[in-house]
């Protein structure tokens, strides 16, 4: 049991830059994609843990999706009741780029200061592209292609059929050549 408390730590600390990132882009808010996480992590461990940690990535991707999905319906319903009220929609629109709370823990690996400067230029432009795509859109490009996971286990993640993810990806990339086509990156 102590092996695997030791292992699911060290799975939850390999993907909660990554899993920040994806609920990031999602919301464009530093508090919500941390509590996402956060909640997405609690429930891996505490419904999950006894699985084989080969299923632990799609399990986690599974409810970090779901809690996104959500957090999508909750603000849709709330900005409906709340949106017509003086000063509600305020915070929403001072949206400038928060600082990144997970970013600012040291990495070992880190390069050069002209090299962070130039990936951090690249992820800011990436990222700003990817807040573009609709959700559906994100979640299918985000699992696919940074997160490594088949067509297959992002149909059984995201709840929708293969090719609803091969269409899906297909126009996300699409989407993001002609935004960053004129970029350099």
């Amino acid at each position: 049991m102590l092996d695997n408390a030791a292992a699911l730590d060290q799975f939850l600390q390999s993907i909660e830059r990554r899993a920040y990132r994806i609920a990031y882009i999602a919301t464009s808010n530093t508090e919500e994609a941390l509590d996402l996480v956060q909640d997405a992590m609690f429930k891996l461990v505490q419904k999950y843990s006894h699985k084989p940690e080969t299923e632990w990535p799609a399990l986690f991707y599974t409810i970090l999706n779901s809690r996104i999905y959500d957090w999508y319906r909750k603000s849709s319903v709330r900005n409906r009741w709340l949106g017509w009220l003086p000063g509600q929609r305020q915070a929403d629109d001072d949206n400038t780029q928060p600082a990144d709370p997970i970013s600012q823990c040291e990495d070992t690996r880190a390069a050069g200061p002209e090299q962070v400067i130039e990936q951090t230029a690249t992820m800011q432009t990436i990222e700003s592209a990817l807040q573009t795509l609709p959700l559906r859109q994100q979640q299918a490009f985000l699992l696919r292609m940074w997160e490594e996971f088949s067509v297959e286990e992002t149909a059984g993640i995201m709840g929708c059929s293969q090719g609803s993810v091969k269409t899906h990806c297909f126009r996300a990339i699409a989407r993001l050549r002609e935004l960053l086509e004129d970029k350099e990156l």
